[in-house]
């Protein structure tokens, strides 16, 4: 059974006014347990309103989403349960401190869970060190800290509840390169230390590329791919037809095929853009991966 499953999800704003606005039209998909899903589109494709529903932020105008097997809003009573077991960090997460502490801004989700001082507390030092944040900072005051290092202290607040799924929208939006790839890479030993099933949406696609097992296109509201990461990206003109960027690599790979140069398929990674061409300068014939 899928850890997520999402069934004919429809979305409207603003229904019966003049300003109705259908943002999702039957969307469906399934996340299986462990996975990290790419979510990309262009600018109003219906990402942010999708993982919205995930954990019931937003209720949907028609269709369910399933959360092991069980619709999440069976019980709408029981809804801030499932924000503890699908956790969000939204885009400039920053701006949602407000604690005297890091440490208790960290503390804030699991205090919310009713969990016993101990967990808490071990808690916060798992997500603080997960996010790279050392002790002594913990004491301080969140509104001190430098722009990267104030992100790093909101999504360890979500990782601190240990949600079974951590849904990302855009975490890394305003960073620099080497505090891009800092919080991309503590998500992802997050990942697989724990298990935990990752949603991030992203509009880089080379970030997408590299750490997605699968990705997710989103247009107007609708699915327009859902495939392994491999299959997505192969798929580079369709891509740009719909206004998509596609990985530099990828780009680089299409125009040397344009040239005749014997290159095969896209790639989509710097690495295997790399074993590729190895291969192609030391006589063998590249091979799709």
């Amino acid at each position: 059974m899928p850890i997520l499953e999402v069934r004919q999800l429809r979305h409207v704003y603003s229904a019966g006014t003049p300003y109705e606005k259908t943002a999702l039209q039957d969307v469906s998909l399934t996340v299986e347990k462990g996975e990290l899903i790419g979510v990309i589109g262009h600018t109003g494709s219906g990402k942010s309103t999708l993982v919205q529903h995930l954990n019931g932020l937003l209720k949907p105008t028609s269709g369910q989403v399933l959360l092991d097997g069980d619709d999440i809003w069976k019980n709408p009573k029981a809804i801030r349960a499932i924000r503890f077991r699908v956790g969000m960090v939204f885009q400039y997460p920053e701006y949602q401190l407000f604690e005297e502490t890091v440490e208790k801004d960290i503390a804030f989700g699991p205090h919310n869970m009713g969990l016993p001082d101990e967990e808490i507390a071990a808690r916060v030092r798992r997500a603080a060190t997960f996010v790279g944040l050392s002790e002594d900072i913990l004491a301080e005051s969140p509104f001190e800290l430098s722009g990267g290092q104030k992100r790093r202290v909101a999504i360890a607040g979500v990782m601190a509840m240990e949600p079974e799924i951590l849904v990302l929208d855009e975490p890394t939006a305003g960073l620099d390169p080497k505090g891009r790839e800092t919080i991309l890479s503590q998500i992802e030993a997050y990942r697989r230390e724990n298990g935990t099933t990752v949603l991030l949406v992203s509009h880089n696609m080379e970030d997408v590329a590299r750490l997605a097992d699968k990705v997710l296109v989103m247009d107007h509201g609708e699915v327009r791919m859902f495939d392994e990461t491999a299959a997505v990206f192969s798929r580079a003109e369709e891509l740009e037809a719909l206004g998509l960027s596609v990985p530099a690599v990828t780009r680089i790979f299409m125009a040397l095929r344009a040239r005749g140069f014997a290159v095969g398929d896209n790639a989509y990674t710097t690495d295997q853009a790399v074993r590729r061409l190895l291969s192609l300068v030391r006589g063998g014939t590249p091979h799709a991966e």
